[in-house]
């Protein structure tokens, strides 16, 4: 992974085209007055795959659920 230091300014001019440059994967540093503050690199997204009932039994839903409640009647 590539690595650049950029001051604010510059940051601030080319934001877009810093953020490009980071969705390919490079890191961007950001300084002010040469000494680093700020860190902008790619979000690594976690992907698994997804188990269809997996949570099985887990979840009971009472036959009477949507049932008014009884401190409600009166209204």
């Amino acid at each position: 992974m590539q690595t650049t230091l950029v001051n604010i300014h510059e940051a601030k001019t080319n934001l877009s085209k810093l953020l490009e440059r980071v969705m390919l994967g490079e890191e961007i540093i950001i300084a002010k007055a040469n000494k680093p503050i700020a860190r902008l690199m790619p979000i690594e997204t976690l992907t698994f795959e997804r188990v269809p009932g997996n949570d099985a039994g887990k979840v009971i839903i009472a036959p009477d659920f949507d049932a008014p409640l009884p401190e409600f009647e009166e209204l």
